[in-house]
């Protein structure tokens, strides 16, 4: 919470690390990375490809752990809570801090910090991760790569700002504790009759 502060307060105040980031995202979206691939992984954090796979991991969730847990409706419903969460945190920030975009998008509005894909993209997949594979340092792993190639994508297409992404992680990742305090229940078999 406190580098989402830091970063925050740095975008908004047009700090030092709002020029270095700034200067970053123009070298990254001036790169050679195939801007069809960028687009490809920035869109990986839409709310229509992220919601679906947490939904996914919601069913498949029910059908592995659900009859062996005290509260079932728990996790699932916590990791709904989580994905709700997104919209409520980033909006207001990014009414508040309205940040221009980088060139291409700043003349579309203003807005743009914290990133909203890369929020969507780090709590639908840390929530599916979570529920389906806590523990597993591969899956963690994973998941980190997949929200480093959405976030390098929307910075490569000009979406966003590096912070903006950094951003979105940082609420990201309170979000998700949050999450993984209330999923520890599936731990707990249901009591016997």
């Amino acid at each position: 919470m406190l580098l989402c502060a830091l970063t925050a307060w740095q975008v908004a105040a047009h700090g030092p690390l709002r020029t270095l980031d700034e200067r970053l995202g123009r070298a990254v979206a001036g790169s050679a990375f195939p801007r069809p691939l960028a687009g490809f992984l920035a869109d990986l954090g839409n709310a229509t490809v992220a919601v679906p796979v947490l939904a996914v991991a919601v069913l498949v969730w029910f059908l592995r752990f659900g009859r062996s847990t005290a509260r079932p409706w728990l996790p699932p419903l916590a990791a709904a809570l989580a994905m709700a969460t997104v919209p409520a945190l980033v909006v207001p920030l990014k009414t508040w801090i309205a940040r221009p975009g980088p060139p291409p998008m700043a003349a579309v509005h203003e807005g743009f910090f914290p990133s909203g894909h890369a929020a969507t993209a780090a709590v639908a997949y840390g929530a599916a991760v979570l529920l389906l594979f806590r523990g597993s340092r591969w899956a963690v792993a994973m998941y980190a790569l997949l929200n480093a190639a959405v976030g390098a994508g929307l910075v490569r297409c000009g979406y966003h700002w590096p912070l903006d992404v950094v951003g979105a992680w940082c609420l990201s990742g309170v979000v998700l504790w949050a999450l993984a305090l209330s999923c520890r229940t599936r731990a707990r078999p249901c009591p016997s009759p």
